[in-house]
């Protein structure tokens, strides 16, 4: 008979005799296990490589020369500034308009012209007025003549009185009459001189030197006696003046220099504050601080020769106070700064830099005057995101003409007329003093 067949009795007999897909599981857990040890083990090995790599690298670029343009820094003089916007303004600003009624017949200037004082511009039909002149000269010869009878007949007069020929009276009546006849004439001659002025005003000349704006008015129109009208502007370019303003507590060291009877220079620059256009002289001063403000306004004056300046044109004006002498020069970017003050790299004769604290002082563009450096010395002017302290440099030989050379020595602040200090800074303030006005 068969046995049966039952659940314990397959359990035991699977346990003694175990399955071919548990043998195959069993081995493909330590195949995958050793695949995971030999990738550990090949990531660590490139990580020792690459990091090895690295270190060498980090040690190749540090023993390799930083490359710089340097400057040598050099004694001389630099000057105090105080910068300021400031508008141009004529010294003269004529608004013509006509004085008689009449016609326009000629225009004689041309849109933007330069005119002298006395040449002509416009002509107003003059014949009403000539005629007007003939009249009253008329007037007054008859009235001269009238003059002259009534003397002749007092001279009669005086003598037939000497001869007691006529009554007293009579003499009386023909004096009063030869004084009534005088100032006939006196009239006479007031309208005859008032005849031709008018006769004058219909000529209209230039009143002073300067350019004419544009037409405004065309022969044939009609213009009026005294009217608000303009026929035409005049503005005077040469001399020209600038006015600015400057904060109330710069003004002391203003009226330092102008009590020593100094006159004191004034640039200025196009908008960009890149571009010199005049140089001229401080002329006078305001009467008053604005209380507004806490400024006060400075009129400076220019040849203007060259008519670079022009009426209403905004500038950037650069107030010469003072100038200092024998200072140490260095070009500004040489300079950086960090939590412990300004420094510099001085580059020794080994062709290796050294970090030096400097004071900073007086700034003019691209030039400030320091101590800390001695003349002839060389600073660096670039490189500075490499440079360490005691690292070799190479210092880059410029080309031709070019900016930053080996041994270049910076600009005077005499002479640096092309880079002026940024508006509403004051040159010489490390720190960017306040001044009075605003950058535009």
């Amino acid at each position: 008979m068969t046995e049966p067949v039952t659940d314990a009795g397959v359990s035991k007999k699977s346990e003694q005799y175990p399955t071919e897909n548990s043998t195959t599981h069993k081995s493909r857990w330590w195949i995958w296990l050793i695949v995971v040890v030999v990738i550990l083990v090949i990531v660590a090995i490139w990580e020792r490589r690459g990091g090895s790599s690295d270190a060498k690298a980090s040690g190749d670029a540090a023993a390799r020369p930083v490359l710089v343009s340097t400057a040598t820094a050099h004694q001389g003089d630099i000057g105090i500034y105080l910068n300021a916007l400031g508008t141009v303004t004529p010294v003269y600003t004529d608004m013509v308009t006509s004085r008689v009624q009449g016609e326009i017949t000629h225009v004689y200037y041309h849109e933007g012209q330069m005119v002298r004082k006395g040449d002509p511009l416009i002509e107003i039909d003059p014949r009403p007025y000539q005629a007007a002149l003939t009249q009253v000269e008329g007037q007054l010869a008859h009235d001269q003549a009238v003059l002259k009878e009534a003397k002749i007949d007092l001279e009669r007069y005086k003598q037939a009185l000497d001869r007691n020929a006529i009554a007293k009276q009579q003499y009386d009546d023909q004096e009063q009459v030869v004084l009534q006849d005088e100032g006939t004439v006196k009239n006479d001659e007031g309208q005859l001189a008032n005849a031709k002025v008018n006769l004058v005003y219909t000529h209209i000349t230039a009143p002073i030197d300067g350019r004419v704006g544009l037409r405004l008015v065309d022969p044939g129109n009609i213009v009026q006696a005294n009217s608000t009208t303009v026929l035409v502007v005049i503005t005077q370019l040469q001399p020209i003046t600038v006015i600015f303003s400057i904060a109330e507590d710069q003004l002391p060291q203003i009226q330092q220099q102008l009590r020593k009877g100094k006159k004191l220079t004034v640039d200025a620059f196009d908008r960009a504050g890149s571009v010199k256009l005049a140089s001229g002289t401080l002329l006078t001063l305001d009467n008053v601080i604005d209380p507004t403000t806490g400024t006060l306004k400075l009129k400076a004056i220019f040849d203007n020769t060259d008519s670079a300046l022009f009426a209403s044109q905004f500038v950037n004006v650069k107030l010469l106070v003072d100038t200092q002498h024998n200072m140490t020069l260095i070009p500004t970017p040489a300079i950086q700064r960090n939590a412990q003050g300004a420094y510099v790299y001085v580059i020794k004769g080994d062709q290796t830099a050294s970090m030096r604290t400097i004071t900073a002082g007086t700034t003019d563009g691209s030039v400030t005057a320091v101590q800390g450096v001695e003349p002839q010395e060389v600073v660096a002017v670039n490189g500075f995101d490499k440079l360490l302290d005691g690292a070799k440099v190479t210092i880059r030989t410029p080309a031709k003409g070019s900016a930053g050379a080996s041994g270049q020595q910076p600009q005077t602040g005499q002479n640096n007329d092309n880079q002026p200090a940024p508006s509403g800074t004051r040159s010489g303030d490390a720190s960017g003093g306040k001044n009075g006005a605003s950058p535009r």
